[in-house]
């Protein structure tokens, strides 16, 4: 099964980047409407958790930044990141998953209370044109019927057992007792039925205690959860101004801890000492370096609500930091991950989705959403249609790997209320004048940041356009295990001179199970024109209008 090609869509109105093309065109067709970026992005996002409910849905959360454009020629632009990150239960301890590991990963007990929903309806609040009703109620009709796409189709294949013999998920990915494949008509009725109760009474029916609260309940406690009603009802999502950094003169914009900006604002500080001219084995060095500094400091991090000393998580993104770090880049060789001095490894969340929205208003929004693995818990809820997420495996465990046998977090232990790590960074770069140039963001779990740092570089520094830059190969490494994973279209000669800095390269499939996916979109700083592109390790293609 081949892969999309990669398309770069240009545009004069509007850009909107999904990883499916069908969610790219709904957002697109609400921006038609009238509708702002915000507009369609939360219909893009809605039509993922749809026809994509690996990646995300309202079972899930994330984070979204927004660039609000300024009223008039006085003013300038703000730019805002709403945190809808699931939130631990109140039954949640700091030793609950001790000796039973497994359950933070699949079943009831691994849901952390879902954000999506209330994040959304607080951006349409504060920037929608549209009646929410128009957005959501598309979504709850392509939710009736569908034909499975090649990405679906793809990874329904990756777990026969669920979709087989599962009571709540066969009737819908294998209805006669076959998987589903590419062109077979799919419905999800009960879903459908659910966005709209949405589309109707906002997103106050996911949280207020009625029914469909009541049967997520009832749904989590049934397979080992500890959730109630009274949890559900003090979700809040959290809105503030967004980190700032820059990098080569741009302005950048990302979420702040426990999300990854800080760490990618870091990673990009470490470059800016170096001048980056032609693409060279020594500055490809550099940067692997950044990523192994990036993920020691990474290491640091956790919801800063829960600390009592910030100054660590507060520094992380400073040029002073970066500039001190610099020092002990080795231009000669890679080191140990000891070097790097990182407090603990890290986890992945391959089950992700991202959004790049950019409106003729000069609005931008970039929005990662998730339900963390691959359908979330495992855990649909037959009367709402709703795949539940296994957030609560990003939170460590005292004393114990995860299953993907990972080390426990100093500061990242799950408690009631507490949001755990991310590998999230949508991020919005203007230009030196405050005028928009690219909205980016990624899924992949722990190479989200890495992805979104290297696009940026391609874009930025080798002066690709926005699909060449998604497509160009990319490297990973998170210090454990001690490899560095290249895409196999990764050019040769610059592998070459990795490994003879003593890199450990392994080439993978640039097409594999857990490679990251980048959707960007972009104004261009000569010519005006929009442009947007989506990955097509993950077979996304862009629109606009």
């Amino acid at each position: 099964m081949g892969r999309n090609p990669a398309y770069l869509i240009e545009a004069h109105n509007g850009v909107v980047a999904t990883e499916n093309l069908r969610c790219s065109n709904m957002g697109v067709d609400v921006l038609r409407k009238g509708g702002s970026a915000v507009d369609a992005a939360i219909a893009a996002t809605l039509c993922i958790g749809v026809v994509n409910s690996f990646s995300s849905g309202i079972g899930g959360g994330g984070y979204m930044t927004v660039r609000v454009p300024p009223a008039n020629s006085d003013e300038k632009s703000k730019t805002y990141t709403i945190d809808f990150r699931g939130m631990a239960p109140a039954a949640t301890t700091p030793t609950m998953f001790n000796g039973r590991i497994e359950k933070s990963a699949f079943g009831g007990m691994a849901m952390l209370i879902p954000g999506e929903l209330a994040g959304l309806q607080m951006a349409h609040k504060e920037w929608g044109a549209l009646s929410w009703k128009e957005i959501v109620v598309p979504n709850a009709e392509l939710a009736m019927g569908w034909t499975v796409d090649k990405e679906l189709a793809r990874r329904l294949q990756w777990f026969p057992e669920l979709f087989t013999k599962d009571e709540d998920f066969s009737p819908i990915f294998a209805p006669d007792g076959t998987i589903l494949e590419e062109g077979d008509m799919i419905e999800r009725n009960n879903y459908a039925e659910t966005l709209l109760k949405v589309a109707e009474g906002g997103a106050e029916v996911f949280y207020n205690g009625g029914d469909i609260t009541k049967a997520l309940v009832e749904k989590v406690n049934q397979t080992g959860g500890h959730a109630t009603l009274e949890d559900f009802a003090n979700y809040r999502p959290l809105m503030y101004r967004s980190l700032e950094g820059s990098y080569r003169g741009k302005k950048l914009y990302t979420p702040r801890a426990p999300s990854s900006g800080p760490v990618l604002l870091h990673m990009l500080n470490l470059m800016e000492g170096y001048n980056f001219t032609r693409r060279n084995g020594l500055d490809t060095h550099r940067m692997v370096e950044a990523m192994k500094f990036g993920n020691a400091e990474k290491s640091r991090m956790s919801d800063p609500r829960y600390r009592f000393d910030t100054t660590l998580i507060d520094e992380i993104h400073t040029k002073q930091v970066a500039d001190e770090i610099r020092e002990r880049l080795d231009d000669s060789k890679t080191h140990p991950a000891e070097y790097y001095r990182p407090l603990y490894t890290l986890k992945p969340d391959p089950g992700t989705s991202h959004v790049s929205v950019v409106d003729k208003t000069g609005m931008m929004v970039s929005i990662t959403s998730s339900v963390n693995w691959y359908w979330g818990s495992h855990v649909l809820d037959s009367k709402t249609g709703v795949v539940l997420n296994n957030h609560m495996n990003d939170f460590s465990t005292f004393n114990e790997t995860n299953i993907f046998g990972e080390f426990p977090a100093r500061w990242n232990l799950p408690m009631p209320g507490k949001r755990p790590l991310s590998s999230m960074c949508p991020t919005i770069v203007e230009n030196a004048d405050g005028s928009p140039y690219i909205a980016i963001g990624a899924s992949g779990g722990p190479t989200i940041f890495p992805a979104v740092f290297q696009t940026l570089i391609n874009i930025i520094d080798y002066d690709l356009d926005p699909s060449e830059a998604i497509e160009f190969g990319r490297l990973h490494d998170q210090l454990k295990p001690e490899a560095t994973y290249a895409d196999d279209s990764y050019r040769a000669d610059i592998l070459e001179a990795l490994r003879r800095q003593r890199h450990n390269i392994q080439v993978l499939d640039i097409y594999r199970n857990g490679s990251s996916c980048v959707q960007a979109v972009m104004r261009d700083p000569k010519s005006g024109l929009l442009m947007g592109a989506s990955d097509s390790r993950k077979n996304g293609v862009a629109a606009g209008y």
